[in-house]
C-alpha cells in the first residue's frame, strides 16, 4: 500500500473519523484510516444518546464502524502517524511508526482529545466509571444517587443544575474554585443542594466503588458518584506538524478546551487538511462527532471532485505529449527566445562545460548557454520543439533528444542540469521522481538548478493549485547532505505579463545545489 497515493488519509478511528471515512469510501475514494487505538471514551461502559446504538460499548461501536468502512473498500489500520508534511508533488506525506511512508491528497484529523483532570488523588482511576464529566453521557446511570459536583469555576452552577434534574441528592464541592454569590446561594438552597467548602485532596473507594471524597482537612464527604468538569486538549501532534492552528474553546469566560481551528465545513487553516470530532469540539458527544464526520467527509469529497475536474481539463490541455506536439506545431514561435533570468544569472557564475536542459521548449536557455561556450543537450517531449531548437542552433554545440521524462531519461552526466518550470497539472506526473533522476545526472562539481512555479498567474492553469515550495522540492530530492551543498533555496517575486497584456505578481521557487567533488 505504500506505493499508492491515497485520496484521503483519516488520522484517528473514532466515531468522527470512521464516519468521514465511510462517507468517502461510499463515494469510491481511496481512503485509509490510521488509528492509534486511544479513544477518549475507552473507560465508559456504553455509548449513550446514540440513536439506534444506545448503550453499545465503545469498542463494539468502533468495530462495527471499521467493518462498515471496509465493506465499501476503505482500509483501516492500527498505527500512529509520527511525521506529516506537505509534499513536493502536492498533497501530503505522512510517516507511520512502523516506518511506512504514505502519500495522500487530503488529510482528515480525527485525533480526539485528552481530558485534563483536577489534581485529586485516585481520580483518574475512577474516570469514566463513577467519576464523570458529562451528564448527558452518563447522568442517567447515576440517577437518584448521591452525586457530588466538583467546582472548577462559575460553570459549577450549570453542572449542578444538570445533575439536579437527575437526582435530588446533589453536593456542591466548591474546592476553593467557586464562591456562590447571593442569587446562586438562594438557588442552591431552593434546590436543597448541600454546599461543601474546602479543597478536595482524594477520592475514597471501597470494593471497587466510589464512596466519597476526602477534603484537605481530612473530612470525608460520602458520595456515590462525582461529576468533574475537565479541560479537553485536542491531540494536536499531527496537526502541529502540518501547521494547523489551535484555538481556545470556552463556556462563557471559562476555558473548557483547546481545539483545532476549523470553519463550519471542518476545513482547517491549512488547505487540504480537515478535522472532525473532539479534536474540534471537546463537548461533542459520540453521535455529534459521527454526524460531523459524515458532513466533513462529504465536503472533502466535493473538494476532490472539484480538483479532479480542474485536473482533467488541464491534463487534456497541458499534460500529454500529444498536446505539446500540437502546441508547437500549430505556432511558428511560442516563447520570446530570451533565457530564463534565474538560469542566466546562475550560469554567468559557472565555467562553461556540459549542460542538460530538461523541458527545453524552443530553446531560449539552450541557445543562450551554447552561445557562451556550453555543450548543451536539449530535451523536450515534443519532436517539433526539438527540431525547432536544432534548426536555430546552427553550428552551436547543441544536441537534441526527445524524451517523455515519465518514461525515459537521457544518458550521461553533466556539469549543469537545468529544469525550468518543469510542471504538469496531471495528477500522476512524477515530478519529484524526474528531479531525483536529474540529480543523478549531475557530474562531480556540477550544479542542479530547478526553477518552478510558486504563486501562479491568473491566466496560467488554475491559480488555486498549490505548487511545491523550494524547501519541499529539496526535501523530495532526498540528497545526501555529505555529498551536496545547497547554494540557493528560496522564493523570488516578480512581475509577469499575460497573453492579453494583463499584469500580475507571481513567485518562482528556486533551488540550486552543487555536487561536491569526491
Amino acid at each position: 500500500m505504500s506505493g499508492q497515493t491515497w485520496d484521503v488519509v483519516v488520522v484517528g478511528g473514532g466515531a468522527g473519523g470512521l464516519a468521514a471515512a465511510l462517507t468517502l469510501a461510499r463515494s469510491r475514494r481511496r481512503v485509509l484510516v490510521v488509528d492509534a487505538g486511544e479513544p477518549r471514551n475507552a473507560p465508559a461502559a456504553g455509548v449513550h444518546n446514540y440513536l439506534g446504538r444506545e448503550g453499545t460499548p465503545p469498542a463494539e461501536l468502533t468495530a462495527i464502524g471499521r467493518a462498515e468502512v471496509e465493506a465499501y473498500g476503505g482500509v483501516v489500520r492500527t498505527g500512529r502517524v509520527v511525521s506529516a508534511s506537505s509534499s513536493a508533488d502536492g498533497g501530503f506525506a505522512l510517516g507511520l511508526d512502523v516506518g511506512e511512508a504514505l502519500r495522500t491528497r487530503r488529510v482528515v484529523l480525527a485525533t480526539g482529545a485528552v481530558d485534563e483532570l483536577p489534581a485529586v488523588a485516585g481520580l483518574a482511576q475512577r474516570w469514566g466509571r463513577d467519576v464523570l464529566h458529562c451528564p448527558y453521557c452518563h447522568g442517567w446511570e447515576v440517577r437518584d444517587r448521591r452525586v457530588g459536583v466538583l467546582a472548577a469555576g462559575p460553570t459549577a452552577m450549570h453542572h449542578v443544575g444538570l445533575m439536579r434534574q437527575l437526582t435530588e441528592d446533589v453536593v456542591l464541592l466548591t474546592a476553593d474554585a467557586f464562591v456562590p454569590d447571593r442569587p446562586a446561594a438562594d438557588e442552591l438552597a431552593a434546590w436543597g443542594v448541600e454546599v461543601v467548602t474546602g479543597a478536595v485532596s482524594a477520592v475514597e473507594v471501597a470494593d471497587d466503588a466510589l464512596t466519597g471524597v476526602r477534603l484537605a482537612d481530612g473530612t470525608v464527604v460520602g458520595l456515590e458518584a462525582l461529576l468533574v468538569p475537565t479541560v479537553g486538549r485536542a491531540r494536536a501532534e499531527v496537526a502541529s506538524m502540518l501547521g494547523v492552528a489551535t484555538t481556545e474553546q470556552r463556556l462563557g469566560e471559562v476555558l473548557v478546551g483547546e481545539v483545532l481551528e476549523v470553519d463550519p465545513r471542518g476545513a482547517t487553516t491549512v488547505p487540504g487538511v480537515f478535522a472532525v470530532g473532539n479534536a474540534t469540539d471537546v463537548s461533542a458527544t459520540v453521535i455529534a462527532a459521527a454526524a460531523g464526520g459524515m458532513k466533513t467527509g462529504a465536503v472533502v469529497n466535493a473538494d476532490l471532485v472539484a480538483e479532479d475536474g480542474r485536473l482533467a481539463v488541464m491534463a487534456a490541455r497541458d499534460g500529454s505529449p500529444r498536446f505539446w506536439e500540437r502546441f508547437y506545431a500549430e505556432r511558428d514561435q511560442v516563447w520570446s527566445g530570451r533565457p530564463n533570468p534565474v538560469l542566466a544569472a546562475t550560469a554567468a557564475d559557472l565555467a562553461p562545460g556540459t549542460a542538460l536542459d530538461l523541458g527545453a521548449g524552443e530553446g531560449g536557455d539552450v541557445l543562450w548557454l551554447a552561445g557562451r561556450g556550453w555543450k548543451v543537450t536539449a530535451v523536450d517531449v515534443a519532436q517539433t520543439a526539438c527540431d525547432r531548437i536544432a534548426d536555430r542552433a546552427g553550428e552551436l554545440p547543441v544536441r537534441t533528444e526527445r524524451h517523455d521524462l515519465t518514461a525515459t531519461f537521457p544518458e550521461g552526466t553533466y556539469d549543469l542540469v537545468s529544469a525550468q518550470y518543469l510542471h504538469s497539472p496531471a495528477p500522476d506526473f512524477p515530478r519529484a521522481a524526474i528531479l531525483r533522476r536529474a540529480a543523478e545526472a549531475v557530474a562531480p562539481g556540477g550544479t542542479l538548478l530547478v526553477v518552478g512555479h510558486g504563486r501562479l498567474a491568473p491566466w496560467s492553469w488554475d491559480p488555486s493549485l498549490r505548487m511545491p515550495t523550494a524547501p519541499e522540492v529539496l526535501a523530495s530530492l532526498e540528497l545526501d547532505d555529505a555529498a551536496w551543498d545547497v547554494v540557493r533555496c528560496d522564493s523570488l517575486e516578480r512581475a509577469a505579463t499575460g497573453p492579453d497584456g494583463q499584469e500580475a505578481t507571481i513567485t518562482d521557487e528556486i533551488l540550486q545545489v552543487r555536487l561536491r567533488r569526491s
